[in-house]
């Protein structure tokens, strides 16, 4: 069990994108804590899922709802009163973004404007912390990484929509939630913006982790589509622990902390696809292998990294789990799977208790 922190105990928390992939860890490990949580979603974008094999709803109240849904959405929000508010929900990836691009900016972009026009009509919300993406910066492919105070941006339809995302919170905060007016509104604002995470359950389309799963738990071969591409990668669990620490921070001292983070891995940690590929395969065993596609495919950032330079310096967060120890937990995590999927929530709570130890 993890070690509770007095601070959250009883907090009313609302947490949009609460059925999906990182949703659902931030859900269990915000659980541990003791804090009560109202969740608003779609349903669970996959099947199977992490929300409905660790059993995530038995401890939140889950409202299924699309953020794009701007009535449905505020009245959640409003009618839960909630001190802090985690907004997850998206449309997440690169490659559908290309197919959809108006469900990517609808549910990314106005998904956010609903969120915050809801917060200013709901007078018990003190913290906000809108997630975004690594992806929301404009990608120059330094080999260096971004700061928090550069130029938003994307190429793709996705990336382009969380670098909008930011720029909204930016303008609500200053025209709405000001911090020189933070006595009058008592709400501090921040986005967060994290690298490629991973981990166990998640099941979604184009991504390397879950695509790897999928053809190990199948036993088949992994066809990757740009093994050269550097990454980010980091646990799940280490951005959550920073959207935690910033909550925390943005409720006791407020408009300190109302601006944008970043929370990605050790330098050492941006590897390419094929380092991930070749890493998984070896902690799998058992014959794992895969091959490259050599097909045409939409354009995707080939180099990006995160500088936490101001997380680290501001907030005392770092990371805790190396790259290797990242994939040795998410390996363990499918392969626990696929023998005992009936104790999924058991074995992903003792992930997050191993992750926190006693410092939440």
């Amino acid at each position: 069990m993890v070690t509770r922190d007095p601070f959250w105990q009883g907090k009313k928390v609302f947490l949009t994108g609460h059925t999906g992939f990182m949703g659902s860890w931030l859900a269990l490990w915000l659980t541990e804590l003791g804090a009560g949580i109202t969740g608003f979603s779609l349903k669970p974008p996959t099947d199977p899922n992490l929300f409905e094999l660790a059993r995530v709803g038995d401890g939140l109240s889950s409202i299924i709802g699309d953020v794009r849904d701007c009535p449905a959405f505020s009245r959640a929000l409003m009618e839960s009163g909630p001190e802090i508010v985690f907004h997850l929900a998206a449309q997440p990836l690169v490659r559908r973004s290309y197919q959809d691009p108006v469900e990517t900016y609808a549910s990314n972009v106005m998904g956010t404007v609903h969120l915050l026009e809801a917060v200013r009509r709901t007078p018990q919300t003190r913290a906000v912390v809108v997630v975004t993406s690594d992806k929301c910066y404009e990608n120059r492919e330094w080999f260096w990484g971004y700061r928090e105070d550069e130029a938003m941006g994307g190429y793709d339809p996705y990336s382009s929509s969380k670098g909008c995302a930011e720029l909204v919170v930016s303008a609500m905060r200053r025209s709405f939630f000001n911090p020189a007016d933070y006595s009058k509104h008592r709400v501090a604002t921040a986005t967060a913006r994290a690298g490629n995470a991973i981990g166990g359950g998640d099941w979604s389309a184009d991504r390397l982790i879950p695509d790897m799963a999928k053809n190990l738990l199948a036993g088949k071969a992994t066809v990757i589509r740009s093994p050269r591409a550097v990454r980010p990668w980091q646990h799940v669990l280490e951005p959550i622990q920073g959207y935690l620490t910033l909550a925390k921070k943005l409720f006791l001292e407020g408009p300190a902390y109302a601006e944008g983070w970043n929370f990605g891995p050790a330098d050492s940690d941006a590897r390419p696809v094929s380092y991930i590929a070749d890493r998984v395969t070896r902690l799998w065993g058992d014959g794992a292998s895969w091959r490259l596609d050599a097909g045409e495919h939409p354009h995707e950032a080939h180099y990006l990294k995160l500088d936490c330079s101001k997380s680290m310096t501001r907030l005392g967060w770092s990371p805790r789990w190396d790259l290797d120890t990242a994939l040795k937990k998410t390996a363990e995590w499918y392969k626990t799977y696929s023998v005992r999927p009936e104790g999924m929530r058991e074995f992903t709570l003792q992930q997050i208790a191993d992750y926190a130890g006693a410092r939440l």
